[in-house]
């Protein structure tokens, strides 16, 4: 690059511009431009560079995992990704309760963190870092006894978030094992096929402090999720649904919702029982604090429906598009 004559390399950058371009790099890539040079190595083992943490796209090995651990995370960390081998055919077993421990100790500012494609089978959630805000599983293995047992109000006190997204194991029981974290506000569920109308009912009962609650993909319809919904959590601010079974009088049970935000409806085909636009507006005219209206996969023929939407709530943010292609299929 060349400024004012003068030509310049990434040599002459300053330490904070480096720092910053090579948080852009992939984990793979940043270990190995530490080669180039002392400076860049120096660089590459700042802690700075290391709050975020992406290994899911990587089938590492525990010592690999281990060596991550003792080398690049310091108490700077905030996320982490990490992935298993449950679709690979490998009886390795990269998560362990002696990891989770180890990494809660090294790393105590740590809030965020994603499991993919990992057997959690034998990582009890009681030896995950007790400073966690949000946890995300995505295609893991849990146990029958994962989040069951008796109340333990010191696990995972500070979370605050939960997403659930193709857990195949997670059933009934287990949500209502969520009632053990008192912090949690906001549940996202995606595939969980287990969970029952009856179950999740009597679940949201004891979870009536959540205020976002997404479910897609799910066995419920989207008549009795809503139904649960305006019976317990009368707080609740954004809700996200599949709109498999909905009608018009399955939306109308969120009539007055005091707090809700957010609404959006998630579905594949309009049915004769599917609410009219004309429907849609009376329901959300009585939910006072509405904001944002999202309608996704809604096969109207004209914008004709959408126009009418938009005029009959001059108050919200209203947004009609396609499903993206992942909100479809959760449980591919």
């Amino acid at each position: 690059m060349c400024v004012d004559g003068i030509m310049v390399t990434l040599s002459d950058l300053p330490d904070s511009i480096l720092l910053e371009i090579f948080s852009y790099v992939p984990v793979r890539d940043r270990i190995r431009i530490s080669r180039v040079c002392h400076r860049w190595k120096r660089l590459v083992n700042d802690g700075w560079l290391w709050r975020h943490i992406d290994l899911s796209a990587y089938k590492v090995r525990p010592k690999v995992v281990w060596h991550f651990l003792h080398r690049y995370m310091t108490s700077r960390l905030h996320s982490l990704h990490l992935g298993g081998y449950l679709l690979s055919g490998s009886q390795a077993s990269q998560l362990s309760p002696a990891l989770m421990n180890a990494l809660g100790q090294k790393c105590p500012n740590l809030k965020r963190l994603c499991l993919h494609v990992a057997n959690l089978s034998m990582v009890p959630v009681s030896t995950l870092p007790w400073t966690l805000k949000t946890l995300e599983l995505y295609s893991c293995e849990i146990s029958m006894g994962w989040l069951l047992g008796g109340p333990n109000s010191t696990m995972l006190p500070q979370l605050e978030c939960m997403v659930l997204s193709r857990v195949p194991a997670f059933r009934d029981e287990h949500l209502q094992g969520l009632t053990r974290f008192r912090s949690l506000r906001s549940l996202v569920l995606g595939g969980t096929y287990r969970v029952t109308e009856a179950g999740l009912d009597a679940s949201l009962q004891k979870l009536s402090y959540l205020q976002r609650l997404e479910m897609m993909g799910c066995t419920p319809s989207g008549d009795s999720i809503l139904l649960a919904i305006s019976r317990h959590l009368r707080d609740v601010r954004k809700i996200r649904v599949t709109i498999k079974g909905l009608s018009a009088p399955g939306l109308s049970v969120l009539e007055g919702m005091p707090a809700l935000e957010t609404l959006c409806l998630q579905g594949l085909h309009i049915t004769p029982e599917t609410p009219s636009p004309a429907q849609i507006i009376s329901s959300c005219l009585t939910m006072p604090k509405l904001r944002v209206l999202e309608l996704q996969g809604f096969e109207w023929e004209d914008q004709e429906a959408v126009r009418i939407l938009r005029k009959g709530l001059p108050h919200c943010l209203v947004i009609v598009r396609a499903c993206p292609e992942e909100s479809v299929n959760w449980w591919i």
